[in-house]
């Protein structure tokens, strides 16, 4: 029976994986309508012949990397479970220490260390693509030394929640999965707290920006709009990218604005100034506490809708699986299995939250800065950098974009450019 069900589960990722591909590369329909041809929008008024290309070319890429990448986490710890080398890893565990916590830590640095040689390929095709695209500047050592820093905190996250799962399982079987949401709340706001001063600078050099003539403008620009701001960040990202990025991240008095260098290398005074309001927006309407709050129903549903599904797989299939009862360490590839399925049937759902956010930011940035052609042609800068589609298709749109797509963006501000005009 055991064998059915991954010849099936394979099978079926198959087909799924030929789906998309032929979805991406033969179906969707990437080209502008008629009405924009020849709008501000259009790659052929900003990109040249091979620029438009070289997009389409990468963009498929990426997306099919995408959606192969995400399912294959599923086929990978449902073959954990289905050959036993869930079981296996807690012998392991259980044969190297007599302790509890121990046996835990054992149990996930080999469930870690096999995830990280599974989804390895994936990282590093996609890493090599966006060398060959000239999107990476990065060397292989420093791609690899942050693939091995994300691992350990990645790592060390888990030896921090499994522990109080399992335990929380073992004392309560019905409500664990309630408390866990509970714990979960004090937890993501002290992560997000450390996030700028903690993990961030383990990747990347943090300083305040050098360029003090633009950051009297942008810090006089957060006074009108009621922002305590005393610095703005620069990070050192032209030696691993191309592409531009400036962001909001942290909370309360760790929260900061960041850019690229990339940015400030290839942007005007104008465009960054547009960057930033559409940046200070989020910190004015909340965004950012806004995405915490949803992130946490959405959390408390799917930690309900998991506690349930691996109630009923582990009664109807517990056997197959190795998994004699939820609580048993054993089960944690089936948490994680049903978590990540459960993350991408949401996303869906968050990424529309977060497109209609980054529109309300865009919208404030051009009523704040009033320069629609800055607002532009900064991002037609941001197309050409990261070759992304104007167009993106249905689906990707629906799973991938966190933000609205450049033709959505574009036609807003040249709405918006024509009716000032007037």
């Amino acid at each position: 029976m055991f064998r059915k069900m991954g010849v099936y589960a394979v099978l079926a990722y198959v087909l799924y994986g030929l789906f998309f591909y032929w979805y991406l590369f033969y179906f969707a329909n990437t080209k502008l309508p008629f009405e924009y041809q020849g709008t501000q929008a259009d790659p052929a008024t900003f990109l040249n012949g091979r620029e438009i290309m070289l997009s389409e070319d990468y963009s498929k890429i990426k997306n099919l990397l995408f959606f192969l990448s995400t399912p294959f986490e599923w086929i990978f710890y449902f073959l954990i479970l289905l050959f036993g080398f869930s079981k296996v890893f807690k012998k392991w565990a259980e044969s190297s220490s007599k302790y509890r916590f121990l046996q835990i830590a054992i149990y996930l640095i080999w469930l870690s260390f096999f995830s990280f040689l599974a989804t390895f390929p994936f990282n590093y095709i996609s890493y090599s693509m966006s060398k060959r695209y000239h999107i990476s500047t990065q060397t292989f050592p420093s791609w690899m030394k942050d693939e091995l820093i994300g691992f350990w905190i990645n790592y060390g996250t888990l030896l921090i929640i499994v522990p109080i799962l399992y335990w929380l399982m073992k004392k309560s079987k019905k409500r664990w999965w309630l408390y866990s949401w509970l714990l979960s709340i004090p937890f993501t706001i002290f992560v997000m707290f450390l996030q700028p001063v903690v993990i961030d600078p383990l990747y990347n050099d943090f300083s305040p920006l050098k360029n003090k003539k633009l950051e009297t403008e942008i810090l006089a620009m957060a006074n009108k709009a009621h922002i305590p701001a005393n610095h703005v960040y620069e990070v050192d990202m032209a030696k691993k990218t191309n592409a531009l990025n400036a962001y909001v991240t942290g909370i309360g008095s760790n929260a900061r604005i960041v850019l690229w260098d990339t940015t400030l290398n290839r942007l005007s005074d104008k465009q960054i100034l547009f960057i930033m309001a559409h940046e200070m927006c989020h910190y004015v309407e909340k965004h950012i506490y806004y995405g915490i709050a949803i992130y946490l129903v959405f959390s408390l549903l799917g930690l309900y809708l998991t506690y349930r599904i691996m109630n009923w797989t582990v009664t109807r299939w517990g056997k197959e699986l190795k998994i004699p009862d939820v609580k048993d360490i054993r089960s944690v590839p089936l948490f994680f299995l049903v978590l990540s399925i459960l993350t991408f049937a949401a996303s869906p759902f968050t990424n529309l939250i977060s497109r209609y956010e980054e529109t309300r930011a865009d919208k404030y940035a051009i009523q704040m800065t009033k320069d629609p052609e800055s607002a532009i042609s900064s991002f037609q800068i941001l197309t050409r950098s990261g070759l992304s589609q104007v167009n993106p298709p249905l689906l990707v749109k629906i799973f991938r974009y966190d933000h609205p797509s450049m033709l959505d963006r574009i036609s807003m501000l040249e709405e918006y450019e024509i009716k000032h005009r007037n």
